[in-house]
């Protein structure tokens, strides 16, 4: 029986993963859906208290703190991948957390991150601990790539309340024959989050070689802005990993890069470098709202009145939520 997860649509035998190396088909000889394994299910891998621009959101409760919550698996394969330690590894070290104890976990915090490696292929046990998170009154914040089919997709996104989403290139080719997956897919789970009203900010790893033409840049850009010019983008350089050797993004060209989609998107950012700064204006006076320096966040530019966010400076409402 084939997985519904994504487009891939793996049938492994039974009891055997597929492409993900988490989701597999029962072994006693029933066929219903395929779900996360036994060893899988429940696994959490990394737990850590982050600043949430690491995510990287930087429009959403700037300064603030996330639980993140990482897993194993991955139904991509990118060569250059910086987490492949768990994302390649079906069965890495880790402890079992039912979704309610997740959630009880992320409470102080107020938000939970399931990121790190790809959580969509945990479909399961994300719509529970979503489901406990949101029960709690805990935001539910997605880290993910996005290449999922859409019906999938449209349960998690309904309990999602952020994301940052990977385009990781703008070619239907690259990520057909080099990341194993189908730009198709994640155009439509992007389109589908932000219709549903997510808070939604992406992220590129500009690969030298690979992904990094102005063509391509140019046709990502002009994708996002048809969904909204204000969707923050984060072009972040790579640095060699796992089984990819080309020399790492060069910060001139990045910085070069962001400047030019600046004339599409008003929100774009680079990331992935040493002793970076980046900054958000006021878009009527100019006041920095947030400045940035690597995960040291100050908001002395920001207020807040009934949940919403404005300029301190001249009260127009900043490009902020949550």
């Amino acid at each position: 029986m084939a997985c519904s997860l994504c487009p891939r649509r793996c049938a492994p035998a039974p009891g055997r993963p597929g492409f993900c190396g988490v989701r597999t088909a029962p072994g006693n000889g029933e066929t219903p859906a395929l779900g996360s394994s036994d060893s899988a299910y429940a696994l959490v891998t990394a737990l850590a208290v982050d600043p949430i621009e690491k995510k990287p959101l930087y429009h959403w409760r700037p300064g603030s703190r996330i639980l993140s919550a990482g897993f194993a698996g991955c139904n991509l394969r990118c060569p250059f991948c910086q987490n492949w330690r768990i994302s390649q590894t079906a069965n890495p070290p880790g402890r079992r957390l039912a979704p309610e104890t997740l959630a009880a976990e992320a409470a102080p915090w107020g938000q939970i991150a399931y990121t790190y490696s790809e959580p969509l292929v945990h479909h399961e046990y994300l719509l529970a601990s979503m489901q406990a998170a949101r029960a709690a009154g805990t935001a539910n914040v997605l880290v993910s790539n996005g290449c999922c089919n859409e019906a999938p997709a449209a349960e998690v996104l309904a309990l999602t309340d952020a994301a940052n989403i990977d385009l990781k290139c703008f070619s239907a080719k690259t990520y057909a024959e080099i990341l194993g997956g189908h730009l198709a897919a994640v155009e439509t789970f992007i389109a589908l989050a932000v219709s549903l009203g997510v808070h939604v900010e992406l992220t590129t790893l500009v690969v030298p070689g690979l992904n990094d033409g102005e063509d391509e840049l140019d046709a990502a850009a002009a994708f996002i802005a048809g969904l909204g010019a204000d969707i923050p983008w984060h072009l972040s350089a790579y640095h060699p990993d796992w089984n990819w050797d080309a020399p790492p993004t060069d910060p001139l060209r990045l910085a070069a890069a962001a400047a030019r989609a600046r004339k599409t998107l008003r929100h774009v950012y680079t990331g992935n470098i040493a002793g970076e700064r980046s900054e958000t204006p006021c878009p009527r006076c100019g006041t920095l709202l947030v400045e940035r320096a690597a995960y040291r966040t100050v908001t002395d530019g920001l207020c807040i009145k009934d949940g919403a966010y404005y300029c301190a400076a001249c009260g127009e409402k900043a490009p902020f939520r949550g």
